[in-house]
Order: structure tokens, then sequence, then C-alpha cells
């Protein structure tokens, strides 16, 4: 068996007054679960929790990132989060703050023989 990618989404999520980077990350996640009304599992007669979940998020602060709380988000299934810099963070135009934007990919895989 091979570890078998089936679906990849991906979502946005914003952090608009407190400069959140784990919320604006939780968001996109969040965002990109959304986009995907297929259940994967039972399309392929799995488990949900069989599927393993590969969660990269992009923010420009990566250290500021809670990886707990996002793997909280998923309720079944196995989860991994990594984080790199990506995303954006836009000045506000009064110089005070800024709008934190992350963006998250998502890659759903099972442990599958390939057909060949």
């Amino acid at each position: 068996m091979a570890k078998t990618r089936v679906l990849v989404e991906f979502g946005m999520g914003t952090s608009l007054r407190r400069e959140d980077y784990t919320e604006a990350a939780r968001r996109a996640i969040k965002d990109a679960l959304w986009h995907n009304s297929i259940n994967m599992a039972e399309l392929f007669g799995f488990p949900k929790e069989a599927m393993i979940i590969d969660v990269e998020i992009g923010v420009q602060q990566p250290e500021l990132v809670d990886t707990d709380q996002l793997l909280a988000v998923f309720p079944y299934g196995t989860p991994s989060v990594s984080v790199a810099k990506g995303g954006l963070d836009i000045e506000k135009p009064d110089g005070q703050g800024r709008t934190v934007i992350a963006n998250a990919a998502l890659a759903v895989s099972f442990d599958m023989e390939v057909a060949q």
C-alpha cells in the first residue's frame, strides 16, 4: 500500500483587526474544507478516520501560528500541519496595524493500492 493523494483544496483566511496569524490560518483551513462537498472517504470505501490530511499554511510570520489550534479544526482523519512564509500582511491606511492574510493547501490521501 502507498500513500495516494486523491484531493487538493485551497483556502484563504484573514485576521482583519487583531493581527492573529493562527486565526487567519484557521479561517483559511475552514475555507478550504468548505469548498469540498465530496466525502472522499465514502467515495473510496474508507472510514473517515483513514484520511491522511497534509496541510500547508503560508503566512508572513510563521512562528506566530499555533499548529495545535489548527489540528483541532479536524474532526477526523490524521492531519499534519506545516507553516511557511507566505500569505500577505497589508498595512492599514492610517498606519495603525495590518490585516493578516493566510493561504492554506489541504491534500487528502489514503493508504491504498495504486491501479496499474
